[in-house]
């Protein structure tokens, strides 16, 4: 008499059902981690759309771009005067007023719209972030050399900002600096009649993402000091490197660096950002996916333009197309910026 099987699997058909269960995760796995990456991408790109257009609103009212930070006049509130924008902060227990107050103060924008969904907890601290821990980094010493809870100073700034600004439009505040060039407020109408025009000039970028945002600040004893209130210098000068406020007055002056200067994220030293004679476009995101030797170098980054459009490219890319801008607006004198790449302004944008 023959017998019918009783129900189950033999062992070589679980180890076939685990094999295919294996080989189907090998192939989604890839695939719902690119859509995950594609999403904050996507999502970042949205934020960086909507601080762009806040910003356009802001000058509407104001007619010039923001400062990129202020000197405030009191440990809080949002006075300032001009006197006290010099070289070094004349009362740090005052703290900083971040461009970022200006959008979100203003009931425009939401604090959640200057994260970055890609950068570590969306974004860099702020250089005083105040009483709450956890708005700190591990080895993050405030303006003052205090550590995490320190009660003042507190900046006027979003907690965590995951975007920066173009340093030729926004202005830091050395207006009555020692140099031959000082900051000016930037008129949008000077870039609206440029050759690149509003649609071809970043106005925001993301800053980049790594270890505990040390990369965004300066050596502050065993630890470091953010410097996320600072605008990003996309310029160098002929003469004087990344110290611009030292360039001879007479133009133009100011070039953008070869994509040599731009270092593998993997490179990219601490304290990146307050690094003499480094481009400060080292600084800037590379959170989101990119091809061959884009993903080589550590990915691509968002970029919002001036008349409110998004794109992700690489930082090379934004230096082989010229998409900061033709002049340093923000600096006074002559500030245009040299045709080609380099000091010498060199034809081939990849050059040694």
């Amino acid at each position: 008499m023959r017998h019918s099987r009783q129900g189950g699997f033999t062992l070589i058909e679980l180890l076939v059902v685990i094999a295919i269960i294996a080989l189907l995760i090998g192939i989604l796995l890839p695939s719902l981690a690119g859509a995950r990456a594609s999403a904050r991408a996507m999502k970042s790109a949205s934020n960086a759309r909507q601080v762009a257009q806040a910003v356009t609103i802001y000058t509407v009212s104001e007619k010039y771009f923001p400062a990129s930070y202020l000197y405030p006049k009191d440990p809080v509130g949002t006075d300032w005067r001009l006197q006290d924008q010099v070289e070094n902060h004349p009362t740090p227990g005052n703290g900083y007023i971040h461009w970022s107050q200006f959008l979100f103060d203003s009931g425009s924008l939401p604090e959640e719209a200057f994260k970055n969904p890609a950068a570590l907890r969306g974004g860099a601290p702020a250089t005083n972030p105040g009483p709450n821990s956890d708005d700190w980094e591990p080895g993050q010493v405030n303006g003052t050399g205090g550590g995490p809870g320190s009660q003042l100073p507190v900046d006027r700034q979003v907690k965590r900002v995951g975007y920066t600004g173009n340093g030729a439009l926004f202005p830091r505040n050395k207006f009555n600096g020692s140099g031959p060039r000082k900051n000016i407020f930037v008129n949008p109408a000077l870039v609206d009649g440029s050759q690149s025009g509003a649609s071809k000039t970043i106005l925001i970028a993301e800053f980049i993402s790594t270890g505990n945002w040390n990369v965004i600040g300066a050596a502050a004893g065993a630890g470091f000091e953010s410097k996320s209130h600072r605008a990003v210098s996309p310029f160098l000068g002929i003469s004087s490197g990344s110290n611009v406020y030292n360039e001879p007055p007479g133009g133009p002056r100011f070039h953008y660096p070869t994509t040599s200067a731009i270092k593998p994220l993997a490179e990219v030293p601490a304290y990146a950002i307050d690094t003499p004679n480094l481009s400060l476009l080292n600084c800037l995101g590379r959170s989101h996916p990119g091809k061959g030797t884009e993903r080589r170098e550590g990915g691509t980054g968002v970029y919002a333009f001036v008349d409110g459009h998004a794109e992700q490219m690489s930082v090379k890319d934004t230096i082989r197309k010229r998409l900061w801008g033709d002049a340093y607006y923000s600096l006074s004198g002559d500030n245009k910026v040299k045709k080609g790449w380099g000091p010498n302004g060199g034809t081939n944008p990849d050059a040694p």
